[in-house]
């Protein structure tokens, strides 16, 4: 009975350490301002932990996996232009990936101009997958899911 509950013992024990391993540098939010009549700027806001870095959009390829905000399409809602990085943007040569790479720390905004086609309630799906990483390691891509409401 002892080695059974010892053994119980080193599975959850392993399992707590495992999830305190797990690393989530980023948190996201979203704010909505109306611009004008049925036009929308969308905001995303990425807050990236110290030592951490997220790489732009525009990142090229042959280096790490840029950010790509993809919006569902919606029969309500049109993008009006590609979504714009606003941040200090850092590029720099990575030696691991042989390309400057293009990054943001601490903190990266995504905006989005909307417009909706009649004046209506309505929401918008939004899914974020980006990278991160810091000097010693890079975390597998992530995806950040949002619905964003348009009032």
């Amino acid at each position: 009975m002892k080695k059974l509950l010892f053994a119980l013992f080193l599975v959850f024990s392993a399992n707590a350490l495992f999830a305190q391993m797990v690393k989530n540098p980023v948190s996201w939010n979203s704010n909505v301002k109306k611009i004008a009549d049925k036009t929308y700027e969308i905001v995303l806001t990425a807050n990236i932990e110290d030592g951490w870095h997220m790489y732009s959009q525009n990142t090229p390829s042959g280096g790490p996996i840029p950010t790509k905000v993809t919006f569902t399409k919606s029969p309500l809602v049109i993008l009006d232009g590609p979504t714009k990085e606003v941040g200090k943007l850092e590029q720099r040569f990575e030696p691991l990936f042989g390309v400057d790479v293009k990054q943001y720390s601490d903190r990266v905004q995504f905006k989005q101009v909307v417009k909706t086609k009649a004046n209506v309630k309505t929401s918008v799906d939004v899914a974020v997958q980006f990278m991160v990483c810091d000097d010693h390691q890079c975390l597998p891509p992530a995806t950040q899911k949002l619905t964003i409401a348009l009032k």
